[in-house]
Parts: C-alpha cells; structure tokens; sequence
C-alpha cells in the first residue's frame, strides 16, 4: 500500500481486558503499525457495564481515537454518537426483539456488530426493515465469506470490516463482487491481531483509489 495513504482502524479497544494482561492504551500499536486513528470502544462497555464504559470512552482526550459508544436499546442509548456498537448476545437482547426493533427502525446512523453476536438471517431481516440504517459488519471471519457475501448482496445498506478475512485473495474477491466502498479496514485489536490485518492491507491486489477507500475512506463516510 501506499505510504501516504491514511490508515483508520475500524474496531478496536481500550481500557484492561478482563482474564489478559493485553495492552490498555491502543496508541503505541496504532503508531507502530502506522494506523492515524482508531473507532474505539471500551472493553468495560464490552464485557461489564456500559454505561460506565460509555462513560470511561467520553474522558478520552485524544482526536485519533474516535469514541464508539456501546447501546443497549431502551436502556442505554447513546443518542449524540456517530457510531455505535451492538453487542445482542453478550447483553441479552435480540436485534429483532420489540424494543431494538423500534429503536433501530429510527436509526440513520451506523450501527457496528460482530457476527458472532448475531447470524445472518436477522441480520438480513434488520438491514431490510431499517433501509436507513448503515450497519457495519464486524469479525467476519473467513470460514462464513459466503453467507456474508450472500447477505451484502441481499442488503446494501451493510458494510463489512476485513480484518479476519484472512483467506488468499478474500478481500479481492469481496471488492469485486460488492466495491471497495463497502469494506473497511479494521483490527479487533487487542483481543485479535493487528499485524496480520494490517499485512493484508499492505498486500492487498487493489488499485490506489480502491486502497483509499478500505483504508480510510469508507469508514469516513460511514462516520
């Protein structure tokens, strides 16, 4: 890739990650690994409470990392953010429950989730019943490209961040098939790797403009 363009991590976290003695601070990885600025979310909003995550993400006093609250739909809102994260499985709720149903249905924002916190069928149902809502697919994965793929194709208002489509030319075939506009780069970091997705990125078969746009672009209009 080339070195003037701006690198921004979609996913990533700060704060102490409970059971591993994991980074707490994401910005001397971000500096060496040549990544401007970050999405991040607290892991206290992650794995605990969060409000107080939410709380703990508004002290921070740094432009390169760009707060992404976590919401519990009609108990913690978070109304001001550009972003924010949905964690269904981890904090009991369904995304196709009445009360996420409704908040979502309001939503012209971008809403961040794990695959794995979800499936695919009701991630389907929400982007169609919320043709407003922008929603961003994270941790994919490699082994589950072609229901992702299925789903991106069903629903354009879904976008998908690469960092564990870590198969030989997964990300090639995903542009191809839906545009560079639709993938954005991100890491998972600390609890997945960072040296890996930033390799793909560094190695990705794209041309300049469809580099920008994986890299910083489409997450900046998602924003």
């Amino acid at each position: 890739m080339p070195k003037s363009l701006a690198v921004i991590d979609a996913n990533r976290l700060t704060g102490p990650v409970p059971f591993d003695d994991l980074p707490v601070d994401p910005r001397p990885e971000m500096d060496r690994l040549g990544i401007q600025a970050a999405c991040v979310t607290h892991t206290l909003s992650l794995y605990s409470d969060p409000r107080a995550g939410n709380e703990a993400l508004r002290k921070l006093d740094d432009p390169r990392l760009i707060p992404v609250p976590v919401v519990v739909p009609g108990e913690v809102e978070e109304p001001g953010a550009g972003m924010v994260r949905l964690c269904p499985r981890t904090h009991g709720f369904s995304l196709s429950g009445p009360i996420a149903s409704r908040w979502l249905a309001d939503q012209e924002r971008t809403v961040a989730v794990e695959l794995d916190e979800t499936t695919p069928a009701e991630l389907l149902a929400l982007a169609l019943g919320s043709p407003r809502l922008r929603i961003l697919l994270l941790n994919p994965g490699y082994r589950r490209l072609r229901a992702v793929a299925e789903l991106m194709a069903e629903a354009p208002n879904v976008w998908l961040e690469i960092g564990t489509v870590n198969t030989q030319r997964g990300v090639e075939w995903l542009a191809s098939r839906f545009g560079a506009r639709r993938l954005v780069f991100g890491t998972g970091a600390p609890v997945l790797d960072d040296c890996g997705p930033r390799f793909l990125l560094d190695h990705l078969e794209l041309d300049r403009d469809e580099l920008a746009l994986v890299a910083a672009g489409t997450l900046k209009d998602l924003l």
